[in-house]
């Protein structure tokens, strides 16, 4: 009899912590990069997937900055991101064991990395970063890898100076996002500034995926009317993370998804990934090593 209780008893507490394990509802954030209600349109599909293969109430989060997807993942409120990689960088200094990456876009050539690039109009007669001296320069967010990190790293090599207002620059500001800095460049708020982009395919067409494409798609921009006047070395594309405290069917649930994507819905793909793309691809801890260095080394 004692033995029959002690089975049933164990039992009971698998059962209790199965159900323990099972979630309520699954929480996708979305990086800012351009205004919430096309994030929200962009990022629909997946969303819709997400409901149907874990069959719960699936929502999106379209916090105002980057720092809002950080603070929700960090929090619990937030489930699953497609961070860059200076927001990983950060998200993982805070708590190595909040979040873990699992996928990384990749490039039409396999490639898993991106550029930021330095941009202006072209009536303006800048055509590299010392035309800019004196004058207003943009980054997005602070917490953006190739709209900040890289920047701030890379272009002092170029100016031998700060990215302090007034020692190179006439003024250095944040747009609050990547969209917000491709259009404060066109409409002649400012005189320059840095977004992302692969780096790869035509000028014209924004290249084959980054924000400047995602600006074209929108009508925002005609890439005949700014001109690239500097261009970062390659920086790490960022990772899809999940919350490491979600239970495993739905790592491994979500980690499928968003892997078969592109080859379920390629229009989805191309909406979520910001452009063309041979889809997403399992990615490692390892491979962000560099990006945290810097980023760790920027915070001291």
């Amino acid at each position: 009899m004692k033995k029959l209780l002690a089975v049933l008893a164990a039992s009971t507490a698998l059962i209790g912590a199965a159900q323990a394990q099972e979630i309520k509802e699954f929480n996708i954030g979305i990086l800012g990069g351009e205004n919430a209600q096309d994030r929200m349109t962009s990022n629909e599909c997946l969303r819709k997937y997400a409901e149907e293969t874990l069959g719960v109430p699936v929502k999106l989060f379209t916090p105002a900055d980057y720092d809002g997807v950080v603070q929700g993942l960090l929090g619990g409120s937030i489930d699953m991101a497609w961070l860059g990689a200076s927001a990983y960088a950060k998200t993982y200094l805070t708590d190595p064991e909040a979040v873990e990456p699992v996928l990384v876009k990749a490039n039409l050539d396999g490639s898993y990395t991106y550029h930021s690039i330095g941009f202006a109009r072209k009536d303006s007669g800048i055509t590299k970063l010392e035309d800019v001296k004196g004058k207003k320069f943009g980054f997005g967010d602070p917490n953006s890898t190739s709209g900040y990190l890289i920047p701030s790293v890379e272009i002092p090599e170029v100016t031998g100076a700060s990215m302090k207002s007034g020692d190179y620059f006439g003024e250095v500001l944040f747009t609050g996002g990547h969209e917000q800095t491709i259009v404060a460049v066109a409409n002649g708020a400012i005189d320059a500034g840095v977004t992302w982009a692969d780096g790869q395919g035509d000028w014209e067409d924004g290249y084959n995926s980054g924000a400047l494409r995602k600006a074209v798609d929108a009508g925002l921009v005609d890439m005949n009317d700014i001109v690239e006047i500097w261009k970062s070395k390659p920086i790490p594309e960022g990772p899809v993370v999940l919350r490491k405290a979600l239970p495993a069917d739905v790592k491994a649930k979500m980690t499928e998804l968003v892997a078969g994507l592109h080859a379920r819905d390629a229009q989805c793909a191309y909406n979520v990934a910001a452009g063309d793309t041979a889809g997403f691809v399992p990615i490692t801890h390892d491979y962000y090593g560099s990006i945290i260095a810097v980023r760790k080394a920027q915070s001291n």
